[in-house]
């Protein structure tokens, strides 16, 4: 006889171990500080059966007006008893009217439909070994040096610029466990990108940047600093940076469908984002 979970709680500290090893049993690369540091921004449901972890799912809300959703995993032993679903309307519960968006699989595309989510456009990761980015030459009067602190409000308003989001706070965590690179225009920030450690090596996001020419030279500014390593990049399946991505040997790996439920947030000014801070906060 197959039991039923126990009713879902809260995910806290003490079950990030076992959320890590799920995360693992799916074939997903987070490390345990992954794991603490998304759980440290955001707020989640874990499904219990018998004591034991068979399900997660975490949302990260930015604001009265948006969330993001995500690491929705269940245990392979225990798929398609509907504990998927079960975190889902608790979450959607938790996060009430806001918009929420979340990048799905083809696989789970299907039921994010049936609880009101519409596609609005792509994602794509692309990843690789010891990739080479020639320099890219940039404009006069355009130069791409360090993030400080002291750079945050103005980082967070192209991010949101940029997303539609106001996430400073995410923004600030980012720049305390991560290095930031500011691309300036006659000393002026236009852009940004941070790179940080992730699953198997590093990963580059956000990617800020008012065109896709200072998109690469942020990616490039990266790559170089960071010689034989792992790298992933995700980004917008609209921005072109694709083919030249996958040219300097970060290969196109997996796609994901972005969807929200309720009224898309919509990007304003100059800034645009080219690539993800990771698939769970967008």
């Amino acid at each position: 006889m197959t039991l039923s979970p126990s009713p879902l709680r809260a995910l806290v500290v003490d079950d990030l171990e076992a959320a890590h090893d799920l995360s693992r049993a799916v074939g997903w690369a987070h490390r345990l500080d992954d794991w603490r540091f998304v759980h440290g921004l955001g707020h989640g449901f874990a499904a219990d059966d018998a004591g034991r972890l068979v399900g997660t799912g975490m949302y990260w809300p930015f604001g009265q007006g948006f969330a993001t959703l995500g690491l929705v995993i269940v245990d392979p032993a225990r798929q398609g008893a509907g504990i998927g679903r079960r975190l889902m309307t608790g979450l959607l519960e938790a996060i009430g009217p806001r918009t929420t968006l979340l990048i799905a699989t083809d696989a789970g595309a299907p039921l994010y439909e049936k609880l009101g989510f519409a596609t609005i456009g792509g994602i794509v990761q692309h990843q690789g070994q010891d990739c080479r980015v020639p320099d890219q030459a940039m404009p006069a009067g355009w130069r791409i040096r360090p993030a400080a602190m002291a750079d945050l409000a103005a980082l967070a308003a192209l991010d949101t610029q940029a997303t539609g989001l106001a996430r400073p706070h995410v923004l600030q965590a980012l720049l305390t466990v991560a290095e930031g690179a500011v691309l300036e225009r006659d000393g002026q920030p236009v852009g940004f990108a941070v790179c940080r450690l992730f699953g198997r090596g590093r990963v580059v996001g956000p990617i800020v940047a008012p065109d896709e020419a200072g998109a690469r030279a942020l990616i490039a500014h990266w790559i170089a600093a960071c010689p034989g390593q792992f790298m992933r990049v995700d980004i917008p399946d609209t921005v072109g940076l694709g083919p030249w991505l996958e040219a300097h040997g970060l290969a196109r790996i997996a796609p994901g469908i972005a969807m929200a439920r309720g009224p898309a947030p919509v990007q304003t000014g100059d800034a645009r984002l080219f690539g993800l801070i990771n698939q769970a906060l967008g």
